[in-house]
């Protein structure tokens, strides 16, 4: 199991925090698309760092088209010397309408046809064959030289697909090289639905697991005293904001908690966002996290989900001490 850690937009620069990451031992480095773009940050991180793999978890995938992510895509695998992973996800509806005023329907569907059309892009620019990708959502027919970059000398990046539902976790098997599970994602979710729905979508493309990555940025509760209190009040609070969002109801009534979803989201509406973390029991919270002292987690990750992905990362909404994170690390080496 390879262990990732985050890279964002910050004031001390994208290239030492890279390198920082680097440093520490991680495997690579995830940049997210909140309030800066994902991009950006990745770019400057492969020209700080030499082996640390690069992705995006995620760019959302429904405010930009196929054209400029196989752009943007192709240039960072080149600036990365292959080390570049496209982490897509489809953000949900009222996002992309009111946020990016972009088109929203059939989600798996316009996002399996989005991923084809990336594909179809690369292989005009790799192999020269006539850009003609005609689909219900997406049309490319047009590539002149001056436009085409030619072969990328390191090849297509990877393209992992972020998921929650069935649907789209068939699309990430499909055509995709494996998913990113969401962090509102409990191991039975994991082992019951998550995984079987991404094998039948690898069967429809002459796919098995093993050809696909599946990276999970876990829950990870740790620390002493009021250190542990707050880190668990905190993802109390994460837990419950992505309780609030409908699509993601499954998870919750996988484990009998599906009326809480419904109380989270109009509870959310009223910006009720601290007692909505005091709905979060702690059963709840062992569901989704992994809370135990730091010198015990990698053991409990690899217990849980050693079999089930192949990349982990700390989702932790609260500071972790770099000290400590170097500890961990050495464990998940020892492992």
């Amino acid at each position: 199991m390879k262990i990732d850690g985050g890279i964002g937009f910050t004031r001390e620069g994208a290239g030492q925090s890279a390198r920082e990451v680097e440093a520490l031992g991680y495997d690579g480095a995830w940049s997210a698309e909140t309030g800066h773009d994902p991009f950006l940050p990745l770019a400057i991180a492969s020209q700080a760092t030499e082996r640390l793999e690069l992705g995006t978890a995620i760019a959302v995938a429904f405010a930009r088209n196929p054209m400029t992510l196989a752009m943007m895509a192709n240039d960072l695998q080149e600036l990365s010397k292959g080390r570049f992973i496209l982490g897509l996800g489809s953000q949900i509806k009222p996002h992309i309408t009111k946020r990016f005023s972009m088109e929203w329907s059939h989600p798996a569907p316009r996002m399996r046809e989005m991923l084809f059309a990336i594909r179809a892009i690369w292989d005009c620019w790799a192999n020269g064959t006539k850009l003609d990708f005609r689909g219900d959502f997406y049309t490319h027919t047009l590539m002149t030289p001056f436009f085409n970059p030619g072969p990328n000398p390191y090849g297509n990046p990877r393209i992992i697909l972020a998921a929650v539902g069935e649907l789209m976790t068939e699309v990430a098997g499909e055509a995709g090289d494996g998913m990113i599970v969401h962090g509102f994602t409990t191991h039975r979710y994991l082992r019951e639905v998550t995984i079987p729905a991404l094998e039948r979508g690898a069967a429809k493309a002459g796919k098995t697991r093993n050809d696909l990555t599946g990276a999970y940025p876990g829950f990870v509760v740790t620390g002493e005293g009021e250190q542990f209190e707050a880190a668990k009040k905190a993802t109390k609070r994460q837990i419950a904001f992505y309780g609030s969002t409908p699509a993601y109801r499954p998870v919750l009534e996988l484990h009998g908690w599906g009326e809480l979803g419904d109380e989270l989201n109009i509870m959310s509406k009223r910006g009720e966002w601290e007692a909505m973390g005091e709905r979060i029991t702690d059963e709840m919270l062992d569901a989704f996290a992994i809370v135990a002292p730091i010198e015990d987690v990698p053991a409990q990750v690899g217990e849980r989900f050693g079999d089930l992905v192949d990349r982990f990362s700390f989702y932790a909404p609260y500071r972790m001490e770099e000290d400590k994170l170097a500890d961990v690390l050495a464990k998940f080496k020892e492992l």
